[in-house]
């Protein structure tokens, strides 16, 4: 009789419970929450290098009443959903013709995919040379930063259709275009969306870059005001902010991408 193996969840790629997953999730911030405490509250590094946990609660209370952190909030956001859009408007459309037809993506390629392996702030005095120091500039920035990452994804995600599906709907009698709206673009969707989370998680970190040129409002202003006064516990709440909103966002891309692809998630399962 052969022996049935024991299934672990230490085993290679073995799924976790999910009330296992949670106690695991809640383990990491525990621990760096208690150094943290013992190191600021014992007094083993100076409160100007590492403030406590309640200097930064109430440095980020004092950044909400005294200097409008949630409207900076919502300039940010503003910026970050404007250039997604936008990037989202050229990368998508472009990047499934460069998917499915390979001079369109011949003569795009070359000059697209240098852009990956430039350096985004080394852009910025020619974007405030063409843009100006306000909205224009940043927004622009933050599109070319996320646009340069979500086009070679679409592209990708539409080559990855198996190629029987393209090959029976030209049998059927589709033509090119049908294939391309009825079943490049449906297959590749959920990966697209899936991309958004990538996309999100770059928006939100080079938002601070963006608005560090002339940095009147938005969280790059809060960042810049902690610098000026040399306070750490407003840095500390910043940061606490910004990732806080990034973890948010994610999780709203992830619950809207279930729903509209429970059918790829009935079927993967």
């Amino acid at each position: 009789m052969a022996t049935r193996r024991k299934i672990s969840i230490w085993s290679i790629r073995q799924p976790v419970p999910r009330g296992t997953a949670l106690a695991l999730a809640f383990v990491m911030p525990i621990v760096v929450i208690g150094a943290w405490s013992i190191v600021s509250y014992g007094h083993l590094a100076p409160a100007d290098f590492l403030p406590s946990p309640s200097e930064v609660i109430r440095g980020t209370l004092q950044l909400f009443i005294q200097y409008e952190l949630f409207t900076s909030i919502v300039i940010s956001t503003q910026r970050i959903v404007t250039a997604f859009l936008l990037a989202s408007a050229v990368a998508i459309p472009l990047g499934i013709l460069m998917g499915a037809f390979n001079p369109i993506n011949h003569l795009f390629d070359s000059i697209v995919a240098p852009l990956r392996y430039m350096p985004i702030s080394a852009f910025i005095p020619l974007l405030i040379l063409w843009f100006g120091i306000y909205d224009q500039e940043k927004i622009a920035f933050l599109f070319l930063g996320v646009f340069v990452y979500l086009l070679p994804v679409v592209v990708s995600a539409i080559r990855a259709v198996p190629e029987e599906l393209v090959q029976t709907a030209l049998t059927l009698g589709a033509s090119k275009w049908q294939v391309v709206r009825t079943v490049l673009l449906p297959s590749a969707l959920p990966e697209i969306f899936e991309s958004f989370r990538v996309m999100n998680a770059i928006l939100w970190t080079y938002v601070i870059l963006a608005e560090a040129v002339n940095p009147e409002h938005g969280l790059g202003y809060m960042v810049e005001l902690a610098r000026t006064h040399q306070k750490a516990s407003w840095s500390f709440a910043g940061l606490i902010v910004i990732g806080g909103i990034g973890l948010i966002t994610d999780q709203v891309i992830r619950m809207i991408s279930a729903l509209l692809f429970r059918w790829k998630e009935d079927a993967d399962g």
